[in-house]
């Protein structure tokens, strides 16, 4: 049975509370309905006269279609090098970041800075750090996130890995991030999380000439390798704003970190989730999805089935995502595949590799494109009609989440009102981070009518909430705004506006002094005039 999250909105001075979305009209069930009729991708209904005069029940059709949504999906790898000559620096090209946005509605890559100058300075060169900050310049103006990592080292041999492996001492790897500090914060708007990186080779934490007693056995981890461990984890957590987070490579380095057991009782309760607390900011990443039974030692509790359900509950509230390296049928193929992204709430995954494993999905890749992440949808609307100046209306809407996961950052909800004039918005207090996998989802909404008389369109908006990401202004050589890149489009056929990132509704109130009465403004949002444009 789904679970049913209810986003009741009524703010002013205060929340109210308002009834449950209703049922909707049926013509065919011989219910209250007086007519129907179709715009778009929606199907009106009208409604008998209710308390606030005639009212309209919409019921809105789903999309299949793979949409370039933010912080989701399959992701393109990039990796950069910084030699001890000063060679290897790659920066981003922002002609390749568009085209992956438009042909394949990628909007993410990994970004790996490999640090190799640095592992035997303390100090990062400041051109060095222009460069990073370049490149985030680049993927904002080309409309895309980034999931970052830093690491020291890659092999310098074919495996069996044998030390020095080339990564630096915790002491440089401290003072590397309070360097690298003001460039992530200032750029966390295009973050979409961090890995924790640094540690070992490719930054994964394991083959490691630091953080082990012996390079040699480095499975072998003693309680001061933790500690030391668990000091650069909570230094990159400070390094970022508390809305941004960190992932770990194995469940047991986020346990360790957090001092919290395995097994579902030490998992991320719905309470502590978006506290900016350590346990709240600390995802995972599994580099080897469906690789063995254990995933290349990713799932290391006895038995296994420990941090199994540990990490099914914590992903419901952090970040997951990763790649595929081993093909293993039948765990690597898709009924297996499906079943794990779904439980473990997976966000994302990488695209480049592995695509033997990828290729044995078949047309189910195309599911996988779908459904990675969040995959909003409008279900139904309840909208009244018309309105008097100076009293309340009422919009009702329910959504769906067909998605994995739900989104794992931040996000802003907005109704717009647009009318001949001037728009206007109404902030609504939702947080879609609890909009989770499988759930019905109400939005409802009392809105004081504090308007000029007139017609006004209504949407819906989902946007970034930093002021960088949400300008109008276009995105270098496209004809898509910032605003409309970096906020969600719903997965509903002929709603979005590409232009202004909004969410069309289809459905007008009329603020005028011939509408039918309803209720005070006392309890209801006062729209907000927006900027003209």
């Amino acid at each position: 049975m789904p679970r049913r999250l209810s986003a009741t909105v009524a703010l002013v001075c205060g929340l109210a509370l308002l009834p449950a979305l209703p049922a909707f009209a049926s013509s065919a069930a011989g219910s209250f309905a007086t007519g129907s009729s179709a715009i778009g991708s929606s199907t009106a209904t009208r409604a008998a006269t209710s308390a606030e005069g005639n009212r309209t029940e919409r019921t809105y059709a789903a999309s299949t279609q793979n949409i370039a949504n933010p912080e989701r999906g399959f992701y393109h790898h990039t990796e950069t090098h910084f030699r001890a000559d000063g060679s290897g620096y790659e920066a981003l090209d922002p002609a390749t970041l568009r085209g992956w946005r438009e042909r394949e509605h990628v909007t993410q890559i990994l970004r790996v800075f490999y640090l190799e100058k640095f592992a035997g300075t303390d100090t990062i060169d400041q051109a060095y750090l222009s460069r990073v900050g370049a490149d985030f310049a680049t993927a904002r103006s080309a409309g895309v996130k980034v999931i970052v990592r830093f690491a020291y080292a890659q092999p310098k041999d074919d495996w069996p890995y044998q030390p020095p492996y080339g990564d630096a001492p915790k002491e440089r790897v401290l003072r590397h991030v309070a360097q690298l500090t003001p460039v992530l914060r200032a750029n966390a708007d295009v973050i979409a999380t961090v890995q924790a990186g640094f540690i070992g080779l490719w930054g994964e934490g394991y083959y490691t000439d630091h953080f082990v007693a012996d390079p040699l056995h480095p499975e072998n981890v003693t309680p001061q390798d933790w500690a030391n461990r668990r000091e650069v984890f909570l230094a990159l957590l400070r390094a970022l704003p508390t809305t941004r987070t960190v992932q770990v490579r194995t469940m047991l380095m986020k346990q360790k970190t957090v001092d919290r057991p395995t097994g579902k009782e030490g998992a991320l309760t719905p309470a502590e989730a978006y506290s900016g607390t350590p346990v709240a900011r600390i995802g995972h990443h599994n580099d080897c999805f469906l690789a063995s039974p254990d995933d290349f030692g990713t799932f290391l509790s006895d038995p296994i089935t420990l941090d199994q359900e540990y990490l099914a509950q914590d992903s419901r509230f952090v970040p997951v995502g990763g790649e595929t390296c081993n093909v293993d049928p039948p765990r690597s193929e898709w009924p297996s595949a499906e079943a794990e992204m779904a439980r473990y709430h997976y966000s994302y995954l990488n695209s480049d590799y592995n695509k033997d494993v990828l290729g044995s999905w078949g047309a189910n890749l195309e599911e996988a494109r779908q459904r990675l992440g969040y995959r909003l949808r409008l279900a139904t609307g309840s909208f009244a009609d018309g309105v008097r100046p100076g009293r309340s209306f009422t919009v009702k809407l329910g959504l769906r989440n067909d998605g994995f996961a739900a989104p794992y950052n931040p996000r802003s909800v907005r109704l717009i009102l647009t009318g001949e004039h001037r728009s206007y918005e109404v902030p609504l207090a939702v947080d879609p981070r609890r909009w989770e996998p499988g759930t019905s989802i109400e939005v409802n909404a009392r809105v004081c009518a504090g308007l000029p008389p007139g017609r006004y369109a209504l949407s819906l908006d989902l946007p970034a909430p930093e002021a960088r990401l949400r300008s109008q202004a276009l995105l270098p050589g496209t004809d898509t705004s910032y605003h409309a890149a970096y906020a969600i489009q719903l997965a509903n056929t002929d709603v979005w506006n590409s232009r202004t990132g909004y969410n069309d509704l289809g459905q007008s109130v009329v603020v005028g002094r011939d509408q039918s009465p309803s209720a005070s403004c006392a309890g209801g949002l006062r729209p907000r005039p927006l900027p003209k444009r």
